[in-house]
């Protein structure tokens, strides 16, 4: 049932054969709870248990290798032993929720502690042509083991992105060209499609752009669109960067694609805006109506709450709104919302602690839950945040050098760190840090325009205290 303040964010769509609830996604992200072997654990169940409990419409179980190389701690769907416990994890989530349920399924090429990377091409023409049956082989299990349909991994450092990459220079029919760049992943999609039954959701994941030096851009992505649209895939989930070519080698590890700037922009931080990465999708989208396609498109990348995602919904940008941090932080922000109690969500501060957990080969928790939790945190199992301001407590602002200094008292009580809000006439008020500092320079501000602030306290589970006031800026007009 849809929500009136939500009117889009909880309505119904439909996925080619699946219909998901609402358009609220867990898109995957990796846990590291797996361990070596690649199986389905009680950590595993419990974390994905509980992104089902928190009502998002769709949940992408994180990428599993279908291939046997050694992944670390990752799950695999390789081999028919996987199937038992992919199964049981499947049953888990439909028990707890109403969300449909996908396996993001993937190939990767080997690294090493060097710094030595294998490379697309350096696989010869046979290796190449065997990843359709490898995908198909994998979705084939996914469907046994009882899930909806499965994500078909072709964004970041990967295989399947190393082919439709512009640095993808082989010299045979899988390089070079944009054709030629298209067409082994044209050959997943379909031989995938051709395996599993009608009813069987596939859907695929590729960057909107790869935020790299002489990688594609927009478009690019907007042919790969239109190209998978054409073979009948489901729906298309839009992500950005996330690649090896500009990532950072720390000596005795292995390359890990996220410490670059394209790593930034794959999983923007704190000193991004929120909805980062949406005027990547947005025309992605656009192209595919105005070829005459309906594929439903999920954008993502810093989308921390209901109100944004209800916004890009409004505004055309997506149709279905992917979120990992947030929902990693708080997997219940969804039925918490629809139940009229959005404001006792826990909302992430964009700290990217998570990331560096997974970049240590740790197991991915988040900063806001409590000390030493493997798990978020149920409705219920904290106290609401005890957090005051001090008396006739105001936030003041300074013109500095061309920008405002912003300075506010601290707060009392448990406090971790403060969100600071700005708006403009006419626009809603949107998040511009996360701080753990009583100050904060805006140096995105313009002569002549009026500004409205205000900060918002957190303690160390992210429950946030009561508001300051907002307060009034009017800058004095450009004078040459």
């Amino acid at each position: 049932m849809s929500d009136p303040n939500y009117p889009l964010l909880f309505s119904p769509l439909d996925l080619g054969p699946v219909r998901v609830p609402n358009r609220i996604c867990v898109t995957a992200m990796v846990t590291r709870l797996s361990g070596e072997d690649g199986q389905v654990n009680d950590a595993i169940l419990e974390r994905y248990r509980r992104f089902a409990e928190g009502g998002s419409g769709m949940i992408v179980v994180e990428a599993s290798a279908i291939h046997g190389s050694r992944s670390g701690p990752l799950l695999r769907v390789s081999d028919d032993a996987f199937v038992p416990g992919l199964t049981q994890l499947a049953e888990t989530m439909h028990a707890a929720g109403p969300g449909k349920v996908y396996l993001q399924i993937i190939h990767f090429l080997k690294v090493a502690r060097s710094g030595w990377r294998q490379k697309i091409d350096s696989l010869s023409t046979e290796e190449i042509e065997a990843l359709p049956d490898l995908f198909a082989a994998a979705a084939q299990r996914a469907e046994r083991a009882g899930f909806d349909g499965v994500e078909l991994h072709m964004a970041h450092a990967y295989t399947m992105s190393s082919l439709l990459s512009r640095r993808n220079k082989r010299g045979d029919a899988y390089g070079g060209t944009l054709e030629n760049r298209m067409r082994l992943p044209g050959m997943v999609v379909d031989r995938v499609l051709c395996a599993v039954g009608k009813d069987f959701g596939v859907g695929m994941r590729f960057d909107a752009e790869e935020c790299i030096k002489h990688g594609y851009t927009v478009q690019d992505s907007k042919e790969f669109a239109v190209r998978f649209a054409e073979l009948g895939i489901h729906y298309i989930s839009l992500s950005a960067g996330g690649k090896f070519e500009d990532a950072i080698h720390r000596l005795g590890h292995p390359l890990y694609p996220y410490t670059g700037y394209s790593g930034d922009r794959c999983m923007p931080g704190n000193q991004y805006p929120d909805l980062a990465n949406m005027a990547m999708v947005e025309p992605i989208r656009r192209e595919l109506r105005a070829r005459g396609h309906d594929t439903p498109v999920l954008g993502a990348g810093k989308v921390p709450g209901p109100e944004l995602a209800e916004q890009v919904l409004q505004q055309e940008c997506c149709d279905l709104v992917g979120c990992a941090r947030s929902l990693l932080a708080d997997p219940y922000w969804p039925a918490k919302t629809q139940q009229g109690h959005a404001d006792t969500a826990i909302r992430c501060i964009y700290c990217n602690v998570c990331k560096s957990l997974d970049e240590n080969f740790h197991e991915v928790r988040c900063y806001l839950w409590p000390h030493r939790s493997q798990q978020a945190p149920r409705p219920g199992e904290q106290q609401p945040a005890a957090i005051t301001w001090p008396a006739d407590s105001q936030l003041q602002a300074l013109p500095h050098k061309g920008g405002l200094r912003l300075s506010w008292p601290a707060a009392t009580g448990p406090v971790l760190g403060y969100d600071l809000f700005r708006a403009e006439v006419g626009h809603d008020f949107q998040r511009l840090d996360s701080t753990q500092k009583l100050r904060r320079f805006d140096a995105e501000v313009i002569a002549g325009r009026n500004y409205y602030y205000y900060v918002q306290p957190y303690d160390d589970s992210g429950l946030r205290g009561p508001p300051t006031p907002p307060l009034e800026v009017a800058l004095p007009a450009f004078t040459p």
